[in-house]
């Protein structure tokens, strides 16, 4: 544990190792054919969170009937609506390709193919009302850029545009390395990440592609996609910067505790059934808290059971039953003397 009693990085990584052998042990990553409303709802928190990191002011209910209804609620500008559409068309996408054959594992988890297709599909609905203002027409969705970009705002400056196509090539050879290697799998798709964001292949929409990209490696490799919340930008950003000087540490972890929570707030609770020990986060919900669950659990009012590492585990089943117990033992309430 970090001295203020937060898991440390090598604890996150480990469990999430641990909660995807534990996935496994269900079926793997479920495909979206199988799993329809588990991937509906992993759709809308990314779809709404990951376009909300670079500016997109719809809620998450918006998003939701905007994807589910094809309804625009509200009076945003017709752009948010298109950016969100766009961004979702490449996510499911992506989802689709979770235990696809057409990935072997000995090639590239990723090819230039997929870069285009996915910037493509994210960009190309928003584009037709609000196309990049410098945008030849040859860098319309799915090409790269033939233009320089400015220097990041912390100096980093992306290659210069002739470069592009070699430097992207290259990058979809170096991301064999993900595959295997001694660092944990987030800090492997992280240093991916940002070499990615580095090139920034594209004229615009380089923040959205990227972390489609970056789903598309996990769910490849059989991880779930992570999910970076819009109240993390800061920090998101901030390590990516950090990632430019050489420490993927921090990203990996914070790429790690992203996939950890969309493992146990979407997945394992919904494929798991009903006797299938899970992790407390994975069984708290608004009405019993991570920390009511435990202290019920060291009381033994719970009936849980702690794995090799000290984590307490429950099943929903057994959950069920404490929660029908606490209110047993209830007292009737006095009927009124007539």
């Amino acid at each position: 544990m970090s001295p203020g009693g937060r898991p440390s990085r090598k604890t996150i990584h480990e469990r999430l190792d641990d909660e995807v052998r534990a996935l496994a042990d269900v079926g793997g990553l479920p495909k979206p054919e199988e799993a329809q409303e588990i991937w509906r709802t992993i759709w809308f928190h990314d779809a709404h969170n990951s376009t909300a990191l670079e500016g997109n002011t719809l809620i998450l209910k918006q998003v939701e009937a905007l994807l589910a209804r094809g309804e625009a609620v509200g009076s945003k500008d017709l752009k948010e609506y298109l950016e969100v559409k766009g961004y979702a068309d490449a996510a499911r996408w992506v989802y689709e390709q979770a235990r696809q054959p057409s990935w072997t594992g000995t090639s590239s988890p990723v090819t230039l193919q997929d870069l285009r297709h996915i910037h493509h599909l994210a960009l190309t609905p928003v584009w037709a009302v609000a196309p990049h203002p410098d945008a030849l027409p040859t860098e319309s969705p799915g090409n790269f850029r033939q233009h320089d970009l400015h220097p990041f705002s912390h100096g980093m400056q992306p290659p210069s545009f002739p470069l592009v196509h070699a430097q992207i090539t290259q990058w979809t050879t170096d991301a064999r390395a993900i595959v295997t290697g001694p660092d944990p799998v987030c800090v492997r798709v992280a240093r991916a990440h940002a070499a990615f964001e580095r090139i920034h292949p594209f004229i615009d929409g380089n923040g959205r592609t990227g972390r489609l990209v970056l789903n598309l490696l996990l769910t490849r490799l059989g991880y779930p996609p992570a999910i970076i919340q819009k109240k993390e930008r800061a920090r998101y950003l901030e390590v990516l910067q950090r990632s430019d000087s050489g420490n993927d540490g921090p990203l990996g972890e914070v790429i790690a505790r992203a996939v950890l929570d969309n493992l146990m707030r979407f997945l394992l609770p919904a494929i798991a059934g009903e006797v299938k020990l899970l992790p407390l986060d994975a069984l708290a919900d608004d009405t019993l808290s991570i920390a009511a669950l435990r202290q019920a659990a060291e009381r033994g009012r719970l009936m849980a059971k702690q794995d090799e590492h000290g984590r307490w585990r429950s099943s929903k089943r057994w959950v069920a039953a404490y929660v029908k117990s606490r209110y047993a033992g209830l007292k009737e309430p006095r009927k009124r003397r007539s």
